[in-house]
């Protein structure tokens, strides 16, 4: 620290340490940004996967009612997140059906979401003994 060259007693900042505040904030700032967006993106690819999971099993119970496989489809696509894809096949007694989808946010990022789900067809049960 220096003395005020009045001889007052002042006490001044030395001129070296002016403008850090300035470059700290220009560096802190952005990397906040940065933090909150990908905070954002990864709450939305959350919820979108909750919707595969959801529409997985929507498409599953509708198979599995003896729906016809286009009812079925459509019942996941209903519930599945924008561009998902769907696929319900049989294998035996079960139906099982597959969600895929992008996760949301920028293409960069090559993240995709998915479920499964697995349901016995109502036709292979038989009555009660």
């Amino acid at each position: 620290m220096c003395r005020s060259e009045d001889g007052s007693g002042a006490v001044r900042k030395r001129r070296g340490d002016r403008g850090y505040v300035t470059a700290e904030a220009a560096l802190v700032i952005p990397a906040l940004v940065l933090f909150a967006a990908l905070l954002v993106w990864a709450l939305m690819a959350a919820a979108a996967q909750i919707r595969c999971v959801d529409a997985a099993r929507a498409g599953a119970r509708a198979a599995a009612r003896s729906e016809p496989t286009g009812v079925a489809v459509a019942a996941a696509r209903a519930a599945a997140p924008p561009g998902a894809e769907v696929e319900v096949e049989r294998v035996g007694d079960l139906w099982r059906v597959r969600v895929a989808a992008p996760a949301p946010g920028p293409a960069l990022l090559p993240v995709r979401l998915g479920a499964r789900a697995v349901a016995l067809a109502e036709d292979s049960v038989g009555p009660p003994p």
